[in-house]
């Protein structure tokens, strides 16, 4: 950095500095920790209320609680992701992994610590990557075309294998649903409509908040509601000591730290990406990288909610490099600060990093004192806020549900977003029963599209000559490590447990097929169906879904005859040995063991049934009024409260979802029946008719 830069920082620290433009800077903190703690809303939603209010602002002001807003939504969003498996955005979905069994053993404290921790570091080195590397990354940004970007998208698929350690081939298959899921909605190319049931709602695709607070949210809660317990039931975790030892095992795991970090700053430049990958992919490496992690990853390892968090909050200082330099916005919450840029007649290009320097600083710095505010106010609260995991589950769970239910409509304001919702979450409470990994197919979903696009785009206009490019041949490599290394891994530890030589022999199943045998069955039916379906498409539209499709069947199939095809001796197999050591089912993991299958099916159901209820309830009299009606009587009759709690705390609620939703956020509520009734009656009534 030359002397002018240094000087230039320097002047854009006391700017930002003045007291009135802290307070702002503040303000926009504090609305982005809410924002990120309720589950649905995020970053962009904040944003895209503000944006009327900062017209008038000084334009270091409005900037400043822009950044600040968006820079600390992906640091509380951990707090529901820890405590009840909530994502508060989709960028903390990875932090569920790890984040939530800690929780359940009583170490919420250590993880929040880790979580607070690493935001605020990661956060801080992704402005200083910001600050120092904008004329360094300008030409390779510039050098990423479509055939480097589909290489990235093949490598972010590809580490579906560190998602999935113990199960690289449900991995890939359930990867195989997300992407199939993405293109749902009319062709770019074709204009054909692929798997929309001739409905309107799908003609756009599918919504990212449906799924992600289906597949993960109401799992979890339906769980807990089977359980009827609270979410931790051994809750010492919020001692100073339990925060400092988040604290420590960040510093513990600095290299993590900075390789994750710079994973969230670098592929945040890079326009597309998005906030729903990138802690996916730095949660895949070290997945990958770290020792012993395929055994502890995903069942409560501080590593998983570190290698999430940083890079979380490290990508939003990357995303400001192309916007700031290129005027391309590197994420949607950047779009609406580019808005702003605008507004105040600042021209992102070289001015910015030239003649308005200050004003780039003045990013940099709001980035970094927003990122230690947002973690100073997380740490001071997290007593308060994590013990939000002794709550009983009949308080609890009707007040995510209401809150999940409310969110995930704001969203885009259609009836088809509750519908998907409901239809998502009992696919991902299946999922999770059957031991079928999740996360694959949120990736699968995020990265489809681009996937297609760009792949679409490479072809069209290089044919087949991009295949050569030296960036787009070292990612596949890459990717054809990550996706083969835990297979082969696999195999070769077989084969050394059998002594060497081996041969592949079939057991004949002795016994009925277990439950997470035919649910893979049921998968490769649904996709055998996807294919069936979609034969009469164009070619250019049915191309890729087809692809995906037959690579989905082949990892299911190969997963399920893995049950009964196995290494055995190549000497042959002792008699009265099965070959392929098929593993009894004794009984299915978790709450199934501990309940039995009736009872965790007969709650289940019930659960299902409230949740129905609620939507039979918005249809009748709306969204907003069903919820009260719905908290009242989830407390009062299946969670068995007092008359005193259900009512101060459904009305509590009910309150504060009417101030934000209705009066801030002023969402379009669902017509209701009730609705389409009452102009009715009012006409009768005026003309004297009863």
């Amino acid at each position: 950095m030359d002397a002018d830069a240094l000087a230039m920082a320097f002047k854009a620290l006391a700017i930002i500095a003045d007291p009135g433009r802290m307070l702002y800077l503040i303000g926009g903190v504090l609305i982005g920790l809410v924002l990120g703690i309720v589950p649905g809303l995020g970053g962009l939603i904040g944003l895209s209320i503000l944006l009327p209010f900062t017209f008038s602002m000084d334009p270091y002001a409005a900037l400043a609680m822009m950044l600040g807003l968006s820079a600390v939504t992906v640091t509380s969003d951990a707090i529901p992701a820890v405590l009840f498996s909530v994502p508060g955005t989709v960028g903390s979905a990875a932090t569920v992994l790890d984040g939530f069994p800690m929780a359940k053993r009583g170490e919420a404290g250590r993880a929040l610590g880790a979580s607070y921790t690493a935001s605020v570091l990661g956060g801080l080195f992704g402005a200083l990557v910001l600050g120092i590397s904008i004329p360094i990354l300008r030409p390779l940004v510039l050098m990423i075309g479509s055939p480097e970007m589909f290489a990235i998208v093949v490598f972010g698929l590809s580490l579906i294998a560190g998602l999935s350690v113990q199960a690289p081939l449900k991995g890939m298959a359930a990867v195989c649903i997300g992407i199939l899921i993405a293109m749902v909605g009319e062709d770019p190319q074709t204009a054909t409509h692929r798997w929309t049931f001739d409905t309107a709602y799908l003609w756009d695709g599918l919504p990212i908040v449906p799924l992600v607070l289906g597949i993960f949210a109401l799992p979890e809660i339906a769980d807990l509601a089977i359980q009827r317990r609270t979410i931790s039931g051994r809750f010492n975790a919020m001692s100073g000591w339990s925060q400092l030892q988040g604290v420590r095992d960040v510093f513990q795991n600095w290299w993590l730290l900075i390789r994750c970090s710079s994973i969230g700053a670098l592929l945040g430049a890079v326009p597309g990406i998005g906030a729903a990958v990138i802690d996916w992919i730095a949660y895949g490496h070290a997945a990958r990288t770290e020792k012993g992690a395929d055994k502890t990853f995903g069942t409560g390892d501080v590593r998983g909610v570190i290698a999430s968090e940083c890079s979380n909050n490290a990508k939003e200082g990357g995303a400001l490099i192309p916007t700031i330099a290129f005027g391309v916005p590197g994420s949607a919450s950047m779009a609406l600060l580019l808005g702003a840029f605008l507004v105040h007649d600042i021209v992102p290009g070289p001015d910015l990093l030239s003649k308005r320097l200050d004003v780039t600083y003045t990013l940099v710095w709001s980035v970094a004192i927003a990122n230690i505010f947002g973690a100073g106010i997380c740490f001071v609260f997290a007593n308060q806020l994590a013990k939000i995991a002794l709550i009983r589950i009949g308080v609890l769970a009707p007040l995510i549900v209401g809150v999940v239910f409310i969110g995930v409509y704001q969203a885009s304001a259609n009836w088809g977003d509750l519908i998907a919702l409901m239809l998502f979450g009992v696919f991902g409470w299946f999922m999770k029963r059957m031991d079928w990994p999740r996360p694959p197919v949120i990736l699968g979903f995020v990265l489809g599209a681009l996937f297609e696009r760009y792949m679409f785009i490479s072809v069209q206009r290089y044919e087949f000559e991009w295949l050569g490019f030296p960036i787009v041949l070292g990612l596949f490599a890459l990717a054809l490590y990550s996706l083969l290394g835990p297979i082969l891994k696999d195999l070769n530890k077989e084969r050394r447990r059998l002594g060497g030589r081996v041969r592949i022999a079939l057991a004949p199943p002795t016994r009925a097929l277990p439950p997470e045998a035919i649910f893979t069955m049921f998968v490769v039916m649904a996709l055998g169906a996807a294919l069936a379906s979609s034969w009469k498409w164009p070619f250019d539209g049915k191309l890729v879904p087809h692809t995906v499709a037959w690579a989905g069947i082949l990892f299911a199939t190969l997963h399920f005859f893995s049950r009964y095809v196995a290494l055995a001796p190549a000497a042959g197999v002792a008699p009265g040995v099965n070959a392929a050591s098929v593993p009894e089912e004794t009984s299915e993991p978790g709450i199934v063991r501990e309940l039995g299958l009736r009872t965790v099916l007969e709650r289940a159901s019930g659960f299902l049934a409230w949740c129905l209820f609620y939507l039979g309830a918005t249809a009748v009299i709306g969204l907003l009024p069903a919820m009260l009606v719905f908290l009242v009587a989830y407390m009062r009759f299946q969670g068995r409260e007092s008359w005193r709690t259900t009512l101060a705390v459904s009305v509590g609620a009910w309150v504060f979802s009417y101030l934000l939703f209705h009066r801030l956020v002023a969402v379009s509520w669902p017509q209701a029946l009730l609705g389409d009734w009452l102009p009715h009656l009012r006409s009768i009534e005026a003309l004297n008719l009863f």
